[in-house]
């Protein structure tokens, strides 16, 4: 496969990698893509996408990877193992490529791996997103950016294709990491107490939509009481489009950085201690919103729109599942 001065890498076409590839596709850019899936594979190159046989592969024929991966020991495998991208062939073109990591894998993921790519002259733009599929899909991502000015600038115009917000919070990779978890700390609080409160007001005879809307034009506003629970709760949808498990390990990574930090993190220790519970409970890939069916089980009561209340009494949670 030969290298292009376009080409454009993608490594990871999950939820959020897919859509993400495609718009750069639909712009126009030469795409080479590599993932374990092979129908997501196959789909991207159907339209148009060339196939990778690794990370290392998608590396030598582009000049600019983006990644979008799971885990920290996802993006550690990608990029540090073997036929990872720090293994890609070097050359006159190595100093120019540029790594671009819009997973969310927490600040100490980002360092490490940045300064093993460093050594190999590969540029590192730290770029968490927030925004859900959805915005991957319809290019309205939030960027949380992170990296040299150079580096920052020479994706930038990918970026504006991807997302509709660009924020440089700082110039070392790992700072646009510990900006997206503390968001994603502040949703995962803000969808816990929401869900407290609505089951509240539904055991208290009140109707969860009129509470929502009580809620989301006074001083308790949120983008959980004004979008997740009335898109997603109150039709029993539960499907955002973000796992609850990912939240989970989100909080998670916050709370390790506080530590490290020496930062006292009590209520977000509180929340932390809610998401792995209802990460335990909940089956493999249930949607964050899911997370209040745990309260409701708790609580005894449904926070629902009536249309969908007779099927989701409280009784009926285990089998909602």
């Amino acid at each position: 496969m030969s290298a292009s001065p376009t080409a454009i890498g993608f490594v990871g076409l999950g939820a959020m990698g897919t859509p993400m590839a495609g718009r750069l596709l639909d712009a126009g850019h030469t795409l080479v893509v590599h993932d374990l899936d092979d129908v997501a594979v196959a789909a991207l190159v159907a339209r148009g996408a060339q196939q990778a046989s690794s990370p290392r592969a998608v590396a030598d024929a582009s000049e600019i990877v983006f990644v979008s991966l799971p885990s920290p020991a996802a993006v550690r495998a990608v990029a540090l193992g073997a036929d990872g991208i720090a293994s890609a062939g070097a050359g006159a073109s190595a100093g120019a490529r540029t790594y671009v990591d819009v997973s969310t894998t927490g600040p100490q993921t980002a360092e490490e791996v940045a300064d093993a790519l460093a050594a190999n002259g590969i540029g590192v733009v730290d770029a968490p997103v927030s925004g859900g599929p959805a915005g991957a899909a319809a290019g309205t991502l939030t960027f949380m950016v992170a990296g040299a000015d150079d580096a920052v600038a020479r994706v930038r115009p990918l970026l504006e294709t991807l997302g509709k917000a660009i924020f440089h919070v700082g110039a070392r990779p790992g700072q646009a990491q510990t900006t997206k978890v503390i968001n994603n700390l502040v949703s995962a609080a803000c969808i816990a107490i929401t869900s407290e409160a609505t089951v509240l007001g539904a055991k208290a005879g009140l109707d969860p939509a009129v509470l929502l809307d009580v809620v989301g034009v006074s001083s308790g506003s949120n983008n959980a009481a004004l979008d997740k629970f009335p898109k997603q709760v109150l039709t029993r949808r539960f499907a955002h489009g973000f796992r609850l498990e990912l939240m989970a390990k989100d909080v998670r990574l916050c709370l390790e950085e506080g530590r490290r930090q020496e930062v006292p993190m009590l209520l977000g220790g509180m929340v932390d201690q809610l998401w792995r519970l209802a990460a335990a409970q909940e089956p493999d890939g249930a949607d964050c919103t899911a997370f209040t069916r745990m309260i409701e089980a708790w609580g005894g009561a449904v926070v629902a729109s009536p249309p969908q209340l007779a099927d989701a009494a409280p009784s009926a949670l285990a089998t909602e599942r």
